[in-house]
């Protein structure tokens, strides 16, 4: 079954940082400044609204399909094999919206608790270049190389 996933809970759009502190570089960048910070949580809360409209509509999308789809008696084998797969595309799709939705949510509320940019693995920077790149990063390279080479 679909996992419910709690939607609509956006963080405050009013908050603005007010200081560079705290949000860590790796070596040899330079400190954030307020600008950059506001730029990224805007891009943050953007993605994340975008991904929330996305996995509601994938959700309505999967919810229609198991509605129509429940009465397989008499149909034809290859029909029901193609509801099926259809079935199973959906909850693919909805599986991956939810979990772009949650990794958005997650970067926002790390940035307003002040935690944003530090490696869940080793505790180092993520880096500033790489978190402009990809803001909902949550592992600097290093550690993201290791975890993908891992069999």
């Amino acid at each position: 079954m679909v996992k419910e996933v709690e939607v609509g809970r956006r963080a405050k759009t009013d908050m603005e940082p007010t200081t560079t502190q705290g949000i860590p570089v790796a070596e040899g960048e330079d400190q954030w400044t307020p600008a950059e910070l506001k730029e990224i949580r805007t891009q943050l809360q953007d993605e994340a609204q975008a991904f929330e409209q996305k996995y509601l509509a994938a959700q309505e999308s999967l919810t229609q399909l198991l509605t129509e789809g429940s009465d397989m008696a008499g149909r034809d084998p290859a029909d029901v094999g193609s509801s099926n797969f259809e079935r199973d595309q959906e909850m693919s799709l909805v599986a991956n919206a939810r979990e772009l939705f949650e990794q958005s949510e997650m970067s926002l509320r790390l940035f307003d608790e002040g935690n944003f940019g530090v490696c869940e693995v080793c505790g180092q920077a993520i880096g500033k270049i790489r978190l402009q790149a990809f803001p909902r990063a949550t592992m600097c390279v290093g550690c993201k190389q290791r975890t993908e080479r891992r069999p």
